[in-house]
């Protein structure tokens, strides 16, 4: 799978960072205009609605439709694994419905002081099978610009 990985750090503290990624406002906060997110539904590990923390188990479905273009493109995300700590935290979701063939995001934050370094890790393949396979790289000429709008917009609402 190709992999792509973006790293900043945040004039917050751990606990305050990790608390706005733990919620589905923080996904709806920090996705760009230009996708028009729509979250269709949130569910509990334990089939509770719209939960207030996004725990083990959890499941957003949403939609898309990048610059107003075509259909809207259906996902499901589910967190499949969340660690925290004193000095660390992080969490995976994978895709497990929409437009890639695959979709495995790390989110990582690490205290520093005062301050917290946020990272994105992003395991993805394209549709297509090997042609898929073999243009995944190119994914981040879309990736970059929403990653790097996710980080500054991090950094304004939690500076």
């Amino acid at each position: 799978m190709a992999t792509y990985s973006r790293l900043t750090r945040v004039s917050a503290p751990l606990a305050d960072v990790w608390d706005f990624h733990s919620r589905v406002s923080g996904l709806e906060a920090l996705t760009p205009d230009w996708t028009n997110l729509r979250i269709e539904s949130v569910t509990g590990p334990d089939g509770e609605a719209d939960p207030e923390i996004l725990e083990t188990g959890s499941e957003i479905r949403m939609s898309m439709r990048p610059f107003g273009v075509g259909p809207r493109q259906r996902w499901t995300s589910v967190i499949v694994s969340r660690e925290s700590g004193d000095e660390r935290a992080s969490f995976r979701d994978e895709m497990r419905g929409g437009p890639f063939a695959k979709w495995v995001h790390t989110h990582r934050f690490v205290a520093d002081g005062a301050e917290t370094i946020v990272e994105d890790e992003v395991e993805y393949e394209l549709p297509g099978g090997p042609l898929g396979r073999s243009a995944s790289p190119l994914a981040v000429v879309g990736f970059e610009p929403m990653f790097r709008a996710r980080h500054r917009k991090t950094k304004r609402l939690l500076e």
